[in-house]
C-alpha cells in the first residue's frame, strides 16, 4: 500500500477480514491521532472490534460505511474501458 492517504479501489477489496485500526484510518483518511481519538471516545465511524494489540475494524463494516461492494468493482472497470 502506499502512503498516500485514502485506498484504491482494489486495495479496499483486498483488506483481510479484519485488520488494525491503522489500515481503516487510512480508508477513511483520517490521521493517526484523530482515528485513536475517535475510538477511545466511542465515536469511530465504524464498529471497532477489540484485538489483542488494540481495536480491529472488519471489512465487512468498513465497506458498508463506504458503500464498497463486488458491483462498485465491476462498474469502476466499465467506466475505465
Amino acid at each position: 500500500m502506499s502512503n498516500e492517504r485514502g485506498m484504491t479501489h482494489e486495495e479496499l477489496m483486498a483488506l483481510p477480514v479484519t485488520f488494525p485500526l491503522e489500515t481503516a484510518n487510512r480508508a477513511l483518511t483520517l490521521g493517526r491521532t484523530t482515528g485513536y481519538s475517535l475510538a477511545k471516545r466511542g465515536l469511530y465511524p465504524v464498529p471497532l472490534l477489540p484485538g489483542r494489540r488494540g481495536y480491529v475494524v472488519s471489512r465487512y463494516h468498513l465497506h458498508r460505511y463506504l458503500g464498497v461492494t463486488s458491483e462498485t468493482a465491476a462498474e469502476v472497470a466499465s467506466d475505465a474501458a
